[in-house]
């Protein structure tokens, strides 16, 4: 369990907040001892604690959960600057404008980390009039295919799912793209900078 609700993140969201064990204690209607037990990894909050613990400290109850706080700095929303997730149980693709907590299937997710493309995931662009014609020469299988194709600009993101023994292929609208990202399910993101 310490690797959900850690000591270390409720004694330093504490006193981030200037509290004093017994201050918390007196939030949640508990003894000073308890808090003390909690940070020192003697004894964990009681579930029905878990929800107003979290927000006394000023979190999520997914960030307290997962044993980190995540504080967005991306105040501009500069899109350019989000993250991909993609969940291993359902495929779903979610896109942040900045750092989150993002859960999906009861999994806590990691953001992706885009890599430079390599030759079996090396990402063709060809410019049509107003669109990029984005290609992946990478084989289609039911087992080991490219999911989705996405262009990024500093205005919003594009996405086109793909799906198993279909072309890796997709238009996007050139409208200020920076870069081009295709999502291989065994080998992770790629990234093509355009500018």
């Amino acid at each position: 369990m310490d690797n959900y609700v850690t000591g270390a993140v409720i004694r330093k969201l504490r006193e981030a907040r200037k509290m004093t064990q017994e201050d918390l204690a007196e939030k949640l209607f508990v003894s000073g001892k308890a808090v003390s037990k909690w940070e020192t990894g003697q004894g964990f909050p009681d579930i029905s604690l878990l929800e107003p613990l979290a927000s006394v400290l000023g979190i999520s109850l997914i960030e307290l959960l997962s044993g980190a706080d995540i504080q967005n700095k991306n105040r501009a929303c500069d899109m350019k600057k989000g993250e991909f997730y993609v969940c291993p149980v359902c495929g779903n693709v979610i896109r942040s404008v900045g750092a989150a907590v993002i859960s999906c299937c009861g999994v806590t997710l990691p953001p992706l980390i885009a890599e430079d493309p390599d030759a079996a995931h090396d990402i063709h662009v060809e410019i049509s009039e107003d669109e990029y014609y984005v290609t992946v020469a990478h084989p289609m299988t039911k087992t080991h295919y490219i999911s989705f194709l996405a262009a990024v600009s500093d205005r919003g993101a594009q996405f086109v799912k793909l799906y198993p023994q279909e072309n890796a292929a997709a238009r996007f609208r050139v409208d200020h793209v920076s870069s081009l990202y295709a999502y291989c399910n065994h080998h992770g993101l790629f990234r093509l900078k355009l500018r």
